[in-house]
């Protein structure tokens, strides 16, 4: 602090002398304490520090809280059973084949067209057998040139034994010499040899027309199943293998068909909400060709893997009664009903179960209403799969909080995440 020293006054009124000042009265006194100053600088500090919590606490009454929302949407129905799962597919065959042929060869001969029934072993169509026909004449040949040779040599076998048995009785007399017998006992042994060996070939000619009458009876194409053809891939005149054979030259088969008393629905379901779906479930099954048609079905099995890439586990459904107008690779609409684990209708709106809290034995959800939350008891029923459903106390198109934080209160703002 700045201080003014002034020097003491004179007692002479009578003439009076100026004030004068020295250097020592400009000095700074830095031992004298200010203790006005920081008292009122620790004043404005808190009041500084008073007024930004209040300004927090006002700011964050004022933000909105972020809950996750979802819209109430009414149960659907169908005859009187409320809806699970929605689900799209297609309509297959489990028994459907494209024929071919055993062997490489030329049609020649295409006796099905596309929509036509077949009859099980029915023929659909010829190839050329020419050579395999050929091959087969000259086994039979080889087979009744062998039979021929047999039967000269059992001529000639019973000859050498009527000669044996002379030898043998002149040997006895010792009218022949041994030798004599020895070769009379070595050609009936040699004839007997030639004729077994001829039978064996006769059973090699036989079994070698076997085969070759097997691969002309396989120029021949039958239907396996009854059914109905579908495609005609194949004309005469061209090749047809069992095999691809590279190229587009060359048929792999002759037609598609199809049973058609085999068809039902395939559905990929996504895992997340296979836990819906059980073996025997009442199923409706619209096509997209006739999309008012509601075809009675129900949940024939679940094929038991799950597709990686997709996240989906197939399930098949069957129909209950099948008409001329379902055909293979149809599209179709596919609904799940729900029949209770009892047998009866369960009767309410599915919320996740999440969105539900407790007050002791009362139940209650969270409702968004123009921003702002409000409460809402209800009664609800026993669900599964992370649901439950609500008997009493929820409408329709109503926005209810399925995430958010655990302290909530009536009227508090709140800003919905995407």
């Amino acid at each position: 602090m700045w201080h003014l020293r002034s020097a003491a006054p004179t007692h002479d009124t009578a003439d009076p002398q100026p004030e004068t000042f020295s250097l020592d009265d400009l000095r700074i006194d830095r031992d004298e304490p200010e203790a006005g100053t920081s008292l009122g600088r620790r004043l404005a500090v808190m009041a500084v520090v008073a007024m930004l919590l209040v300004v927090g606490t006002w700011w964050m009454q004022r933000r909105p809280t972020a809950v996750r929302t979802q819209i109430v949407r009414a149960p659907q129905a169908v005859d009187g059973k409320r809806v699970v799962l929605n689900a799209s597919g297609y309509v297959v065959a489990r028994r459907a084949a494209t024929v071919s042929s055993k062997v490489t060869g030329k049609v020649i001969d295409v006796q099905i067209e596309e929509g036509m029934d077949v009859a099980a072993g029915q023929v659909l169509a010829r190839l050329d057998a020419s050579n395999i026909q050929v091959n087969l004449e000259l086994a039979h040949a080889q087979l009744q040139a062998t039979r021929s040779a047999m039967s000269e040599t059992q001529v000639r076998l019973g000859e050498a034994q009527k000669e044996w048995r002379r030898v043998s009785a002149l040997t006895e007399r010792h009218i022949n010499s041994p030798s004599d017998l020895d070769a009379a006992q070595a050609e009936v042994e040699s004839l007997k040899a030639r004729l077994k060996r001829q039978a064996q070939e006769a059973v090699v000619a036989e079994r070698q027309i076997a085969v070759l009458q097997q691969e002309l009876d396989d120029t021949v194409i039958r239907a396996p199943f009854a059914g109905k053809a579908v495609s005609k891939d194949a004309q005469p005149g061209e090749m047809i293998s069992p095999v691809s054979a590279g190229g587009g030259f060359t048929r792999t088969g002759i037609g598609t068909i199809v049973d058609m008393e085999s068809l039902e629905i395939e559905v990929d379901v996504n895992e997340s909400y296979i836990h819906r779906v059980q073996p025997g479930q009442a199923v409706r099954a619209r096509l997209d060709a006739y999309p008012d048609w509601a075809i009675p079905c129900q949940v024939l099995a679940i094929i038991p893997t799950a597709d990686r890439q997709k996240a989906t586990i197939t399930v098949r459904v069957a129909f209950e009664q099948l008409e001329p107008r379902i055909l293979p690779e149809m599209g179709v609409k596919v609904t799940f009903l729900d029949t209770g684990q009892t047998g009866r209708t369960t009767i309410g709106i599915p919320i996740p179960e999440t969105a539900l809290h407790q007050d002791g034995d009362q139940a209650f959800l969270w409702l968004v209403r123009d921003g702002r939350l409000d409460k809402r008891l209800v009664t609800v029923a026993q669900g599964s799969g992370g649901e439950v459903v609500v008997q009493t106390g929820l409408a329709a198109g109503e926005r209810i909080v399925v995430e958010g934080p655990s302290a909530l209160a009536v009227g508090q703002r709140v800003r919905e995440k995407p």
